[in-house]
C-alpha cells in the first residue's frame, strides 16, 4: 500500500464485504482525500478485498479482519482493535450497518465514530447518522457519512470509482494464458453471488458468444471457480470463446477487463469492476434494481425487463419464471454494445 504524506490523523473506514460495495465505496475514499488531502485513508476490509484495495490510490494501507460472514469474531475484533491504537486515528467510519462492525473503532479508541443507527450501535458511535430515505442509492449512503450530518450528496460529491490498471500483471496474464489481442474481445460475466434470480440464463450468454464470433470478436467468460461451468457451457464448441472462470483472481479480472472492447454482466461485483474502468458495459439486471445499485459509469447500459412483480430482491423468483430474465432477449445486448 502506498505512503500518504501530511501531518493530519489518519482515517480508519471499516469496509464493506461484497465486492461491489467495496469497489463503490472508492468514492467515499475519494470524497474524503478531496476534502482532507493531508489525512491518510485505511481501511478495515476482509483478506480477499486487500489486492483490490491496493488498486485504489487513495487507500494507504489495509488491515485484514478474517472473520467468517455472520461471525460475531469478538476476539479478533478486539485484538485488531487494540493492535490500530498506536495508529493515531482521529475519525472512523463505519460503512456496515451491524453492531460487530462497529467494534474495531471502539476497541481503537478513536475519538469520533461515525455510522448509521441500528443494532444498538449508539452504544459505539459517537457520530450516529440517520439513514434518510433520500440516500436512495448505496453510494451515496457511503458518501454522505464524509459531509456533515443532515446534507445529502450532490453529483459533484460522488466522484465515481476508478481502478489502477497493473500493466506489468496484465501483459503476465496475457502470455500465461495465452490469450490473443489480434480481435476486439467482448467479457461475459455470467455469475452473480447473490442467486439465480440475478443472472441472465446461461443459454442467453452462449448465444450471445456465438453471435460476437460471428462479429468478429473474441469472447472471455470470467468469474470465480463457482461460475466454471457456467463459463463451460457457453465456450462449449466454440475455439474462440476462452473459459477464464476459476483461473485468475480479482485483480487479475481487473487487468483482464482492462484489454476488453466491452463487457456484459449481471448486477454482480465484477459489473461494478468493470464499470470502475470506465468499459462499455451492458449491465443486465433481474430481481434487483439498477435505481439501488447501478454501475456507476457514462458507460453503461443497463437493461431491465421491468415487470409489475420486479424488482423483487429475491435470490430466486417466487413464481419460478424468471421473466425478469428470460425475457431479456440477445438481439437486445447485442444492440447495446459497440457496433
Amino acid at each position: 500500500m502506498r505512503a500518504a504524506a501530511g501531518s493530519a490523523a489518519p482515517i480508519l473506514v471499516v469496509g464493506p464485504a461484497w465486492v461491489g460495495d467495496m469497489v463503490m465505496a472508492q468514492s467515499l475514499f475519494k470524497r474524503l482525500a478531496r476534502a482532507q488531502p493531508g489525512a491518510p485513508i485505511d481501511v478495515v476490509a476482509p483478506p480477499w478485498s486487500l489486492p483490490l484495495l491496493d488498486r485504489m490510490p487513495e487507500v494507504r494501507a489495509a488491515h485484514a479482519l478474517d472473520v467468517p460472514h455472520g461471525r460475531l469474531g469478538w476476539g479478533a475484533r478486539r485484538a485488531l482493535g487494540r493492535r490500530l491504537r498506536a495508529a493515531g486515528y482521529g475519525w472512523a467510519i463505519v460503512l456496515p450497518r451491524s453492531f460487530k462492525s462497529a467494534l474495531v473503532p471502539a476497541f481503537a479508541r478513536i475519538p469520533r465514530r461515525t455510522g448509521y443507527r441500528g443494532e444498538l450501535r449508539r452504544l459505539l458511535l459517537t457520530d450516529p447518522r440517520v439513514l434518510s430515505p433520500a440516500l436512495d442509492q448505496t453510494v451515496k449512503r457511503f458518501v454522505a457519512l464524509a459531509l456533515p450530518p443532515g446534507r445529502l450528496p450532490t453529483a459533484a460529491d460522488i466522484e465515481p470509482p476508478r481502478l489502477r490498471v497493473d500493466p506489468d500483471n496484465q501483459a503476465r496474464l496475457l502470455e500465461t494464458l495465452d490469450l490473443a489481442l489480434d480481435r476486439p474481445v467482448v467479457a461475459l460475466l455470467p455469475g452473480a453471488e447473490y442467486g439465480p434470480a440475478k443472472q441472465w440464463p446461461v443459454g442467453h450468454f452462449a448465444a450471445l458468444a456465438g453471435r460476437l464470433l460471428a462479429r468478429g470478436r473474441r469472447v472471455w467468460v470470467l468469474g470465480s471457480a463457482k461460475e466454471r461451468e457456467l463459463g463451460e457451457a457457453i465456450a462449449a464448441g466454440r475455439r474462440d470463446v476462452v473459459n477464464l472462470c476459476g483461473r485468475t483472481r480479482l485483480t487479475d479480472a481487473v487487468d483482464l477487463l482492462a484489454c476488453a472492447e466491452a463487457a456484459v454482466s449481471n448486477d454482480s461485483g465484477l459489473m461494478h469492476v468493470a464499470a470502475a474502468l470506465d468499459r462499455p458495459l451492458v449491465a443486465v439486471y433481474g430481481s434487483s434494481s439498477p435505481a439501488y445499485t447501478p454501475p456507476l459509469s457514462e458507460r453503461a447500459v443497463i437493461l431491465q425487463r421491468g415487470l409489475s412483480c420486479s424488482p423483487c430482491f429475491a435470490r430466486r423468483c417466487r413464481y419460478g419464471h424468471y421473466r425478469c430474465l428470460t425475457e431479456i432477449e440477445v438481439d437486445q445486448v447485442l444492440a447495446a454494445l459497440p457496433a
